[in-house]
């Protein structure tokens, strides 16, 4: 009798230890859109930055309260005016097809910063019905329901 193994299964499992390590490893680079959103929303000092690594159109098209921007390609000229070293700091872009926050977090890690890459970017910050400034002023969409909880304040991951 010949056992099918599907894909899922060909590579199999890493040990468990070794998985703990990735995973680990994982969020000591990653920050989740609704923990930084949960962070800045209590009164007082996060304990980091959020940096904003696009262009000026897309800053102004939509970004988080109280980010910093500062392009990527910006980051080696710029960095140490806007930033504090001894402050970690929260890098996003456009979205998850987009690698300009990876970019911009390898940059600041490279002079030096404490850096981590908001999973997400701005496309879900936007889609999980936080608030954004535009030139305009602020403004919130409705929670997108394939992203974020409907009728809970948090997704209990």
């Amino acid at each position: 009798m010949t056992t099918t193994v599907h894909p899922v299964l060909r590579v199999a499992p890493a040990a468990p230890a070794a998985a703990a390590a990735y995973f680990r490893a994982g969020l000591a680079f990653h920050a989740d859109v609704s923990d930084v959103a949960a962070a800045l929303a209590v009164d007082g000092d996060p304990g980091f930055v959020v940096l904003d690594s696009r262009s000026t159109e897309s800053w102004e098209q939509g970004h988080i309260p109280g980010a910093i921007h500062l392009p990527t390609a910006l980051i080696p000229e710029q960095a140490e005016q806007l930033l504090d070293k001894s402050v970690p700091v929260v890098t996003y872009c456009w979205g998850p097809g987009c690698n300009g926050a990876t970019r911009a977090a390898l940059a600041l890690a490279e002079l030096g910063y404490q850096v981590k890459e908001m999973l997400g970017g701005f496309e879900y910050w936007a889609r999980e019905g936080f608030e954004f400034e535009t030139w305009e002023g602020r403004e919130r969409r409705a929670a997108d329901p394939l992203t974020a909880p409907v009728d809970a304040a948090d997704c209990g991951c």
